[in-house]
Parts: C-alpha cells; sequence; structure tokens
C-alpha cells in the first residue's frame, strides 16, 4: 500500500478538524439532546484516543513534508499546534478550566491544520515524484 504525503496530510488535517469539531460542538449537543438521549459520555478517553490517532500521523507527514522540500517553518508550526493539543488534553483544564481547555484545542488544531494545509499546497504547486512516494 502506498502512503503518500498528500494522503498524509489529508488525514492529518481530517484528524485537526475532527478533534476541534469535538471541542466546540459535542458539548452544544449534550446540551441540546440530554432530555432525550441519556449516555455515559466519557470526555477524557475521547481525547486521548483523538491524541492518539493524531499525533502519529501529523508527525509523520509534517516530517516528509519537511524532509521533501525543505521547508522547517511548516514543521515548526505543525509541532507548535501538536504541543498545544497536548497541553490542551493534559493540563489545559486544570490551568484555565473548560475555557482554556477549548481554547488550546482551537489554536492547536488550527495551527496543525495550516501546517498540512500549507505542506499539501506546496506538494500540489512542486508536482514532486517525492510526495507520491511509498514508504
Amino acid at each position: 500500500m502506498k502512503v503518500t504525503q498528500e494522503y498524509s496530510d489529508k488525514t492529518a488535517i481530517s484528524l485537526s478538524l475532527i478533534c476541534l469539531a469535538h471541542c466546540l460542538l459535542v458539548p452544544i449537543l449534550l446540551v441540546l439532546f440530554s432530555g432525550y438521549v441519556t449516555l455515559s459520555y466519557n470526555n477524557e478517553l475521547i481525547h486521548y484516543l483523538l491524541l492518539l490517532l493524531a499525533i502519529p500521523v501529523s508527525l509523520y507527514a509534517l516530517f516528509r513534508g519537511m524532509r521533501n522540500h525543505s521547508k522547517l517553518s511548516f514543521f515548526v508550526t505543525g509541532l507548535i499546534g501538536i504541543i498545544a493539543l497536548i497541553f490542551a488534553v493534559t493540563i489545559g483544564t486544570v490551568i484555565w478550566g473548560e475555557f482554556g481547555e477549548k481554547l488550546f484545542t482551537a489554536i492547536g488544531a488550527s495551527l496543525i491544520v495550516f501546517a498540512h494545509l500549507k505542506n499539501y499546497k506546496l506538494c500540489r504547486k512542486l508536482e514532486c515524484d517525492s510526495c507520491h512516494s511509498a514508504l
């Protein structure tokens, strides 16, 4: 199976957007449907699972993009976003409460999406073979 730079960037963007949507939409949906749906919702477990999926994919795509195109700025931007997500999930609530957690999640996910979009666009612009090679 071929894993390309474009595919890994698209996957990382999707995971970041899922993380952002989860952070912003799930609380609203729980309030709206609380009278209709009874469910046991472990918010922290989902955060850790999303991080477990998003971090390796993001790091892989960012590292490949840096190696293929020598753009350290995209890698650093994405890495700062990953650190912000880790910070949000681990100690964001403790320090700044739920608002802080959401703020750091939004900032982190946005930085990650931005870095991967830049990588993706550069790959498309250059149409380089290194973006389409196998692992």
